[in-house]
């Protein structure tokens, strides 16, 4: 998974504690943490076309959060970033090489039923936690951060 889900999940974070009726720029949401503008551009065109966040034209533009957070789960940021596709994909490589038998195997690889039974229990462990319960969470670990959050971002 590349770093853009981790940067998606904090920007939303900061998008709820900073308000839903603020919008704020991609160059201000990555500056918080001081990551590259453009590529976290990248990462918040992906949850606009999610529908996770919305895009507002114009000098006072930028991304606020399309919906509540508990109605965004956590796999819906990975396939708004990563894509749909599961992360493990079987190329049948049993039928290649001099232990290969003629034609393509008939019996289904122990490999990929093994990956995809895990990559199935991940993707219901995703969905099953919304940003809410991240939130409330990250509340509880670090109780100062959502007002810390506020008043850096009400620093424009």
């Amino acid at each position: 998974m590349n770093e853009g889900v981790e940067w998606a999940l904090h920007s939303c974070l900061n998008l709820a504690w900073i308000g839903e009726e603020r919008a704020v720029t991609a160059a201000r949401l990555a500056a918080y943490h001081e990551l590259p503008p453009a590529y976290l551009n990248k990462q918040l065109q992906s949850l606009v076309r999610a529908g996770i966040l919305s895009s507002v034209p114009g000098c006072q533009g930028g991304f606020r959060l399309a919906r509540s957070l508990d109605r965004i789960t956590l796999m819906d940021v990975v396939t708004a970033i990563e894509g749909p596709d599961e992360a493990f994909r079987c190329t049948e490589i049993r039928g290649q090489g001099p232990g290969a038998t003629t034609g393509r195997p008939t019996a289904e690889c122990a490999i990929a039923d093994a990956m995809g039974r895990a990559d199935l229990a991940w993707r219901r462990e995703l969905a099953a936690q919304t940003l809410a319960d991240v939130r409330a969470r990250a509340e509880r670990q670090a109780p100062g951060a959502p007002d810390r959050i506020r008043r850096w971002f009400a620093d424009l």
